[in-house]
């Protein structure tokens, strides 16, 4: 195992997730976020995975990872994977702490893009589910 366990209820959940049928269910669902034909363009020619991101935004350092960066002329795409079950079902029911990093990640890349919008979105591997964050949303929960 990668990470090390320190209790019997940690090794026992390292056991479990190494059986053979929770790899495949792990695999299936990777597949089902890759395949889907609308996630198509944030696993396309150009878009890029694990970007590391170091900034300053509002007065702060911002250091992170972008699990998906799309960039065209036209936007730039920032997409971060959520594998918690329930997916939240609308944008408003999204945990804060994702919302503010999300706002924190935008805020960058427009420094970094101030020609083009800077959308964000979560998607969550179970479903796929797919929600697109709203601009005012995102504003609320600036740094």
């Amino acid at each position: 195992s990668a990470v090390p366990c320190f209790d019997v209820a940690c090794a026992a959940a390292d056991r479990l997730v190494h059986l053979p049928i929770h790899q495949l269910a792990i695999a299936e669902e990777t597949l089902a976020v890759i395949e889907a034909p609308e996630h198509r363009a944030i696993f396309g020619p150009g878009s890029r995975a694990e970007v590391a991101i170091v900034g300053e935004v509002a007065g702060h350092i911002l250091s992170g990872q972008i699990d998906r960066l799309v960039v065209t002329d036209e936007a730039v795409t920032i997409v971060d994977y959520k594998s918690n079950r329930p997916p939240a079902e609308t944008a408003d029911s999204v945990p804060p702490i994702y919302l503010g990093q999300l706002a924190a990640y935008r805020a960058a890349l427009g420094k970094i893009y101030p020609d083009r919008p800077v959308r964000c979105a979560l998607l969550w591997t179970a479903g796929p589910t797919w929600l697109e964050i709203p601009d005012a949303l995102l504003d609320a929960h600036a740094p």
